[in-house]
């Protein structure tokens, strides 16, 4: 599918669903990874992700447009369009937009874990990327103390172990 199908798609998606016409432009943008589309306030023009119609079909790309719309369709009628409103909020579950789009194979990125703070009491494990104090924290389990241990030390204490 090039850009001047999608744009006749949401075009048509915009009729059926909003009743109203979307007379801007609507483009594949290649560049987007952990976001199904993006509407612009200020051009009014919408970038949808083509990874996610290869990854699940035209159904859920479908869902991501109408998410785009209603940003679009409520920006233009003065109401309030952010996640937050109201407004959009309602408009969403009318037309069965998504609210957050799946995401896709092999996107999924795990931060590097540092640091780990253990607690004392009951040894709930929290893994961390920045160094903290642990004097300023307790347990969220059980209110105990908790120490801090740099991620590879616990990593080498634990490599001779069996349980």
């Amino acid at each position: 599918m090039d850009n001047h199908e999608l744009q006749k798609w949401v075009e048509r998606v915009s009729i059926q669903y909003f009743g109203l016409p979307f007379r801007h432009r609507a483009v594949f943008n290649p560049r987007l990874r952990a976001t199904g589309g993006r509407y612009f306030p200020k051009t009014h023009h919408i970038e949808i992700n083509p990874g996610q119609l290869e990854a699940y079909g035209p159904e859920e790309t479908e869902a991501i447009i109408k998410h785009e719309l209603c940003h679009y369709h409520l920006h233009l009628a003065g109401k309030g369009y952010r996640h937050r409103d109201a407004d959009f909020k309602a408009l969403l579950a009318k037309v069965g937009g998504t609210r957050y789009c799946r995401p896709l194979p092999g996107a999924v990125r795990t931060l590097p874990v540092r640091y780990i703070l253990v607690c004392v009491t009951c040894g709930q494990t929290y893994p961390r990327k920045r160094k903290i104090n642990p004097r300023k924290y307790v347990c969220g389990r059980c209110r105990g103390k908790l120490c801090l241990f740099a991620a590879e030390k616990m990593a080498a204490k634990n490599v001779g172990r069996t349980t």
